[in-house]
């Protein structure tokens, strides 16, 4: 089997952090989502991967080289419009040509990883797997309907859903899906749906087996996924102290310390991650915080929060909290007087102020 992972979305959801980067490289505790996803794919056992690409792939191909570092082979697709999963799947073929084949959106996380799925659907003569799961609003998603556990039909986004059972963005398929991508038609966005290209093989009498994923997975779209996705991840992290803690420093929890990292006089409350060569001083950083390489935070209080690297954080008299902060970006309280916020955002940004009453 093959790998063909989707990484050609502008991540208009996650502005202005996707402004200038890639929403797949966002890391979730400290790994970026798109090398959670490779990460995936390898442990199934396969190590040809294809990534589909678009306004981003420079940022991209230089973050994942040729995925030596996994001990796998990338393949390089480049989609020149987001004109739709089907359509990724149609300029692909070159690469798949007539092998099964798993596909895996960049941006998604699950928990418990596909190693089962592969091997269920490598045994089988399936056409098809799709992986759903239950979602409370299912008509933000593709939807599917079941009878006595077989698909009856597939609605992208419908506005009265037939079930809660979402599509989440994990696919197997083998080469009849190419006679689907090539049957349809784009739909009323201008897209080749892939919940259309299922559907037609459905109705073509192939045969396509659904997967009900009882586990969470998280579509890290928007800021609040992320954060939720960085929960869950952390949850399942096992903590290790590889930098310098100093006896000043209390950890509590499940907390991991990368190599080169320093905690010098702060509190770190698990589960939370602090990055390669970040130090922290003076400091509290809460649950559900991962802090990425080389960062500095001084004399402030993080919690349920990113921050990516190369970022600094000194001297905030509240804490900042439910945060997703962006590479190379500077915190600080100005000594200047009279008192008041100065800030340069980009834009689509939100920030919340809270007065002390000082």
């Amino acid at each position: 089997m093959k790998g063909l992972i989707l990484s050609g979305g502008k991540g208009t959801r996650l502005r202005p952090i996707t402004y200038t980067s890639a929403k797949q490289l966002v890391p979730v505790a400290n790994k970026p989502v798109l090398f959670r996803v490779i990460e995936a794919i390898k442990e199934a056992g396969i190590t040809d991967i294809g990534i589909v690409v678009g306004d981003t792939a420079p940022e991209i191909k230089a973050a994942v080289g040729d995925g030596t570092r996994w001990g796998v082979h990338i393949t390089y697709i480049h989609q020149t419009e987001p004109l739709g999963l089907a359509h990724a799947v149609k300029i692909s073929q070159d690469f798949l040509t007539n092998d099964r084949f798993v596909m895996f959106l960049g941006d998604n996380v699950i928990e418990g990883g596909i190693s089962p799925l592969i091997r269920q659907f490598g045994q089988s003569d399936w056409n098809a797997q799709i992986v759903l799961t239950r979602v409370p609003n299912p008509q933000q998603f593709g939807v599917a309907e079941l009878e006595n556990g077989r698909i009856v039909r597939l609605v992208e986004k419908p506005r009265d859903p037939p079930s809660n059972l979402a599509l989440v963005g994990i696919y197997m398929f083998d080469q009849t899906i190419f006679e689907a991508v090539n049957a349809i038609t784009p739909s009323w966005r201008g897209e080749l749906e892939i919940t259309d290209a299922i559907q037609w093989l459905v109705e073509q009498g192939y045969t396509v087996s659904p997967y009900v994923h009882e586990g969470w997975w998280i579509d890290t779209g928007k800021m609040e996924d992320m954060l939720d996705a960085n929960r869950l991840v952390l949850e399942e992290l096992t903590p290790r102290v590889t930098g310098y803690v100093d006896r000043d420093s209390k950890l509590v929890g499940k907390v991991t310390i990368e190599k080169g990292a320093e905690i010098i006089n702060s509190v770190i409350r698990g589960p939370a991650i602090v990055g390669r060569e970040t130090r922290i001083i003076n400091s509290y950083i809460g649950p559900f915080t991962s802090i990425y390489h080389h960062c500095l935070i001084r004399d402030s209080e993080v919690e349920h929060s990113i921050v990516m690297e190369h970022s600094h954080v000194l001297d905030i008299p509240q804490r900042i909290e439910d945060s997703l902060i962006g590479r190379n970006v500077e915190i600080t309280r100005s000594p200047l007087k009279p008192r008041a916020h100065k800030l340069i955002l980009g834009d689509n940004s939100r920030v919340g102020l809270i007065s002390n009453g000082t």
